[in-house]
């Protein structure tokens, strides 16, 4: 079956990029929408929009049975999850299969066990994929003593079932232990319904790579290079870029090499992200997770190599072989995105939704700007802050970092407040303009 007619099932910016890449496939848009989202850009451009519930994400974008039924009910054939919400939930891949609508993203055995760290950690053990020094899950804070006094200290204290920082503490103490596992297992229990933790090694001069990888029903699996983005803030990446700097070919590779072993050991299919924390003192590379959706930053992978994630999506879900082997692969300059958000960095990065009273983007060569906002947006205060992203390609790392700096210039956005000025900050200073990042420089910039 060839798929006509894709329910997207996500908002911002992610849902105007999807609905971008159907029109120019010949593919029909249903967008569904929250009640609080009926005026954003993506409900404009798609062919149809459905109000599926209330602001509250619980009960719109995160209601598999809502979705399902409607679904069902505008005459969908696939679904596509775009990232966050749903993107990582196993129950929907499975209700998707349950009533013959394709999911748009991996089997949901992948997502299952890449979604739980324990496991994704002991399958890149089985496919000989270094992992961090640490343990099995700790049940109390004696446990994590135990596997201290065995692997030393700092050490990161990580929920199983985490991501995007949340139950995430660094302990550099024995004297903090019992306290950050109590709050740290009790937020993981809050955020994700489990507080199930584990203990790595804390990797202080690190760095955070990740390897787009893309595989098919028939066993084939690619790599699109890698990406750095070690530019964050709390475990939020802000800046990203492609290719990683400063890092020798042969560690690249051996990190690419990496990603596609592990991803054709569970014969992995759809666009897939394996990270990596880097340990720069020794040049040692480490597995972290697997993000079994498409990414925030695969703008960068799509501008460096010429291959339109989303479409290579739909393309392995409709039951296609990849239409590229490795060697096809050609990698071209160098891009860089800032993540927009609406936030006052002055103000601790304070939420600033409201309503956007000017909207001027950059234009020119090499510059993209992804997202959902325009001129008398009011930008809700429900979701997630980021209103836009820039994404610019350069022929050099240099080049990109100044075509960046014209973009964030010409970039007029009026009524709230942004993260445009930290961002001009950010690729203003000495360390990353030499490419010396690291997941603690914005600590350093902001100190």
């Amino acid at each position: 079956m060839s798929i006509s007619k894709i329910f997207i099932i996500n908002r911002g910016e992610i849902a105007v990029r999807i609905i971008r890449t159907c029109k120019v496939m010949g593919i029909e848009t249903i967008l569904a929408v929250s009640e609080a989202d009926q005026n954003s850009l993506g409900a404009k451009l798609a062919d149809r929009t459905v109000v599926i519930g209330p602001a509250n994400a619980a009960k719109s974008y995160l209601n598999i049975p809502i979705i399902i039924t409607t679904a069902l009910a505008v005459g969908a054939d696939a679904i596509h999850p775009g990232y966050g919400f749903l993107s990582e939930v196993p129950e929907l891949a499975e209700a998707c299969t349950e009533n013959n609508l394709v999911y748009v993203g991996p089997k949901p055995d992948h997502i299952l066990k890449m979604g739980n760290k324990l496991v994704a950690r002991a399958i890149a053990q089985e496919s000989d994929v270094p992992v961090l020094p640490g343990s099995e899950k700790v049940s109390s804070y004696e446990e994590v003593i135990q596997m201290i006094d065995k692997i030393g200290l700092p050490v990161m204290l990580k929920a199983s079932a985490g991501g995007g920082g949340r139950g995430m503490k660094i302990i550099t103490d024995n004297e903090q232990v019992k306290t950050v596992f109590e709050s740290a297992s009790a937020e993981a229990k809050a955020a994700f319904g489990d507080g199930t933790m584990y203990v790595e090694k804390y990797i202080a001069n690190a760095r955070h790579i990740e390897v787009q990888v893309l595989g098919d029903q028939y066993g084939n699996v690619i790599h699109l290079g890698e990406r750095d983005c070690s530019t964050q803030r709390r475990h939020q990446k802000l800046v990203e870029e492609a290719m990683a700097p400063m890092i020798s070919e042969e560690l690249r590779q051996d990190i690419r090499n990496a990603a596609v072993k592990l991803a054709e050991n569970i014969s992995y299919e759809s666009a897939g992200t394996v990270e990596f924390i880097v340990d720069q003192d020794e040049e040692k590379f480490y597995f972290l997770e697997m993000n079994t959706r498409i990414q925030v930053e695969h703008p960068v992978t799509e501008t460096i190599t010429g291959i339109d994630l989303i479409q290579e999506q739909i393309h392995v879900a409709n039951g296609a072989k990849l239409r590229f082997t490795q060697s096809d692969i050609r990698f071209i300059g160098h891009s860089i995105e800032c993540r927009i958000n609406a936030e006052a960095p002055e103000e601790g990065f304070r939420p600033t939704p409201g309503l956007i009273t000017k909207w001027e983007i950059p234009q020119g060569p090499g510059i993209r700007v992804d997202t959902h906002c325009y001129q008398g947006y009011t930008v809700p205060v429900f979701y997630d802050s980021m209103i836009a992203k820039v994404i610019v390609h350069g022929e050099s790392r240099e080049h990109a970092i100044r075509r960046m700096l014209t973009a964030l210039d010409e970039f007029m956005i009026e009524g709230i407040h942004t993260t445009i000025p930290f961002l001009k900050q950010v690729l203003q200073d000495e360390d990353f303009s030499n490419g010396h990042v690291s997941t603690r420089l914005l600590e350093k910039i902001m100190a």
